[in-house]
């Protein structure tokens, strides 16, 4: 099917970036939100991304006023009547996100597809609340949506391949790198995210290393930022959310570590706030060292070491996970957290640089990690079975991917 129009519930930054995106490919956009107060910033958000374009010299002023033009603010869903395709950007509420996909099936031709942009939630449970679950499909962009490349492309239980074909093709229009990914929770990102975030917690709780030295070390891996300013950048209190869908769905490996718990009574939640990990708002004062000082008395371990391993190989057995599950692909897995996370670009993705160690030595570490931090290292049982078979990656030819010889 080709979508000739498309439409956008929920206006705010996420939801005006996505608006953004499809104009950019020349489609033209509803934008819908509760108010036309919200509606009018959502599509100032639009006019502000492509003067950025104008001012850089990437795009003449006419043509910028034009794509801008594309979009078409509304309050009322009767305004979906005639669109092919929906993407709801509403938050991270599944009552609320039931209540959206309710009201557009009502509204929108028996043809046009419900995608949703959450980063966490089921997508079965969505289509549901609608007549078409072949027509629902997750469509989750990843924050800046106008910058970053990825989108992960989720199929609910019920979703016809003809749906994901559509939405991989659309996506691949607006000029993404789709990844289809099967859905479980958190589904390939977040999951993946979540370890390293919670592992480079502990660290600082128990005195290992530092915030600053934390993130240091992660650039100097080849990340365009650590761990915390990246939490800092998304927001605590999106991230906290993720990490309860994550909890629910996997247990004791994926508990949040206490200091987010902290953080966000503490309402240090990052930019939006003004004040993180880091502070923004031009002072001195940093209320993060407070709030990490109470910690550290009651979580302080002499014993603790800091790696640059110890808050990777969380990230790479959950991914190992997924690869055993047939949530992704190890390819796509890689592409994910090239393209998502900004994972180096010279190390070839997470998976790839497994074989590059050598899945042996990874297996070796995770143990000796398990042994010194708990069973929250565990070895995922595939790598195990890699390292039986041979498949140690490069130096035998396979591992995660082949290898030719010399």
């Amino acid at each position: 099917m080709y979508i000739y129009k498309a439409g956008v519930v929920g206006a705010g930054n996420m939801g005006a970036e996505i608006a953004q995106v499809i104009t950019f490919s020349g489609l033209p956009v509803v934008l819908k939100d509760v108010n036309e107060d919200v509606v009018n910033r959502g599509i100032t958000k639009v006019r502000e991304i492509y003067q950025r374009r104008v001012e850089k010299g990437k795009m003449p002023a006419q043509e910028a006023e034009g794509k801008v033009n594309l979009v078409t603010g509304t309050t009322d869903y009767q305004a979906f009547k005639d669109v092919d395709l929906v993407i709801e950007a509403v938050p991270e509420n599944m009552e609320l996100k039931k209540k959206v996909m309710s009201e557009l099936d009502k509204i929108c031709p028996e043809s046009a597809i419900l995608a949703s942009n959450t980063s966490s939630l089921s997508i079965s449970e969505m289509g549901s609340a609608t007549h078409r679950p072949e027509k629902v499909i997750g469509f989750h962009f990843f924050f800046p949506a106008h910058v970053m490349k990825l989108v992960e492309i989720i199929p609910g239980l019920a979703t016809s391949e003809e749906t994901l074909d559509d939405v991989t093709g659309f996506a691949e229009s607006c000029r993404k790198i789709p990844v289809r990914v099967n859905e479980c929770a958190g589904f390939l990102v977040n999951r993946l995210l979540l370890p390293y975030l919670n592992e480079s917690a502990r660290c600082v709780m128990e005195g290992a290393a530092t915030v600053s030295e934390i993130d240091q070390a992660a650039v100097a891996f080849g990340f365009p930022m650590g761990p915390f300013t990246l939490v800092d950048n998304l927001g605590l209190d999106v991230s906290r959310e993720v990490g309860k869908v994550l909890l629910e769905s996997y247990g004791e490996r994926m508990r949040p570590a206490e200091l987010w718990t902290a953080f966000y009574e503490a309402k240090l939640w990052g930019r939006k706030t003004g004040e993180g990990f880091y502070n923004y708002r031009g002072s001195e004062m940093n209320r993060a060292d407070a709030v990490i000082r109470t910690l550290q008395a009651q979580y302080a371990n002499p014993e603790s070491k800091f790696s640059i391993e110890r808050i990777l190989f969380p990230m790479l057995n959950e991914a190992v996970a997924c690869v055993q599950e047939h949530v992704s692909k190890a390819a796509d897995i890689d592409v994910a957290l090239l393209a998502g996370v900004g994972f180096p670009q010279d190390k070839g993705g997470i998976l790839a640089h497994a074989d590059q160690i050598g899945l042996d030595v990874v297996l070796r570490t995770m143990e000796k990690l398990t042994q010194d931090y708990g069973q929250r290292f565990w070895p995922s049982p595939l790598l195990k079975r890699l390292v039986g078979a041979r498949f140690l990656g490069v130096k035998t030819g396979k591992g995660f991917f082949e290898y030719s010889a010399g």
